[in-house]
């Protein structure tokens, strides 16, 4: 008894031993990895930039590959994982001090995949027809099948925003590939002017907050004359070129305003008033909408052209403004403003739209449900998703909540029902 207690102690060291030195070696040896790179860490003991070669179209591998960055934050072989589907670049996760509030709460690893055609993980040249939903989830589906053989515990897929949206597209694509779903600020939107978040924002906030933030925005229109030298000599010395004239940079500016001050959860208290003076009224406008937003070609243009196609994004309501306007109307900005060229025809498809839709009609799967009260976003959110027949899926909104509402924003009784449902998942 005492050698096969010894035999077993010594294996078992000896696996243990294994599994802390040669992490590195097992994502290196993962089905098309290229590279494995050390990163600099100060929340985890080991932490990796692992480059997969993935195929740019899933259903025909010949028609070439991309170099994918996926990034690894080592908790332990033992401990859950949670999957991060991003929705743009991968730049934040290697802060060395990054970690995400579920890998913190349940000291979890971390698998964070950087979003197709961002940042490192564009293809050159960029062909766009391979920008598609279902490439990403079948990306994500691959990266899950190969860490699974290096993390057996359970997995749960998250993300932020747009990766909320991705984490929810990926549950319609692969149901069972996780123990759960932790999308966050995630919208569903149904066109590409959606057209709910315009009604969102003339009902949020208190009737005073709204009236304040039109007040301004109508004050910075009426100013045209006096901030266009302003606007001009700004975006002229940050070297900003545009697809549409200034002028109509300068009303979408003051259009977004609205949205940009709802989403973000700013306050009345730092709006200027009417009677501030032209460089006060001008700072605080590209202050909280930089025209850096419209300008012809950003990292975000990956992004675009996935709302312009089949994500969907937002209108303006222009007819408390429209004395004030140079443009007649905002209609088909999007395509006008962000599309490359060659994509400016483009139509918008409502297919991924439907079937996210009937999937998370239909089905229950586990599946919390993060958002904001106050956040335009939460307009064309999947809260109605959540019935009361649905045994699984669970909404959690914040009241007065922003973009920025996470777990640990949530009031207690949310907070902790909200942990406890996940902590169950991994049991």
């Amino acid at each position: 008894m005492k050698r096969m207690f010894s035999l077993v102690l010594t294996a078992l060291l000896a696996l243990t031993a294994q599994a802390q030195t040669t992490l590195r070696e097992r994502l290196g040896a993962l089905d098309r990895a290229v590279a494995v790179t050390p990163l600099e860490s100060t929340r985890f003991d080991e932490k990796y930039e692992l480059t997969l070669r993935q195929p740019l179209d899933w259903q025909a591998p010949e028609k070439g590959d991309f170099a994918h960055r996926v990034v690894i934050f080592h908790a332990g072989f033992d401990r859950p994982t949670i999957l991060i589907t991003e929705g743009y670049g991968a730049k934040y996760a290697y802060r060395p001090d990054y970690r995400e509030e579920l890998s913190q709460l349940f000291d979890a690893n971390i698998v964070f995949v950087e979003h197709r055609y961002f940042l490192g993980s564009a293809p050159e040249p960029r062909d766009w027809r391979h920008l598609t939903a279902e490439a990403s989830a079948r990306d994500l589906h691959d990266v899950r099948r190969l860490l699974g053989t290096i993390y057996p515990g359970k997995w749960i897929a998250m993300g932020i925003s747009k990766g909320g949206t991705t984490t929810m597209l990926y549950a319609t694509f692969f149901p069972d590939d996780v123990d759960g779903y932790v999308p966050y600020v995630g919208p569903v939107n149904r066109s590409r002017e959606d057209g709910r978040h315009e009604r969102f924002l003339r009902r949020v906030g208190t009737a005073g907050e709204r009236a304040a933030v039109e007040r301004f925005q109508t004050e910075a229109l009426r100013r045209r004359e006096r901030l266009m030298p302003r606007f001009e000599a700004f975006c002229r010395e940050k070297g900003y070129e545009f697809r549409a004239p200034l002028a109509e940079i300068y009303d979408l500016c003051v259009l977004e305003y609205a949205f940009s001050f709802w989403q973000w959860g700013s306050t009345t208290d730092g709006i200027p008033a009417a009677t501030a003076s032209d460089d006060e009224l001008f700072g605080h406008l590209v202050t909280a909408v930089d025209p850096s937003y419209f300008v012809r070609e950003t990292p975000t243009t990956p992004f675009f052209v996935q709302a312009a196609r089949e994500l969907g994004y937002y209108g303006y309501d222009t007819k408390p403004f429209r004395r004030y306007l140079s443009i007649d109307g905002s209609k088909d900005y999007l395509r006008r403003i962000f599309l490359p060229d060659e994509l400016r025809s483009t139509p918008f498809d409502r297919t991924l739209y439907r079937r996210m839709r009937r999937y998370l009609r239909r089905q229950d799967p586990r599946m919390v449900m993060i958002y904001g009260g106050d956040d335009p976003w939460t307009a064309s959110g999947a809260a109605w998703a959540v019935t009361p027949r649905k045994r699984n899926m669970k909404v959690f909104v914040q009241p007065r909540g922003s973009h920025r509402t996470r777990i640990a924003t949530l009031p207690d009784a949310m907070r902790d029902e909200a942990v406890a449902t996940i902590r169950g998942w991994l049991e």
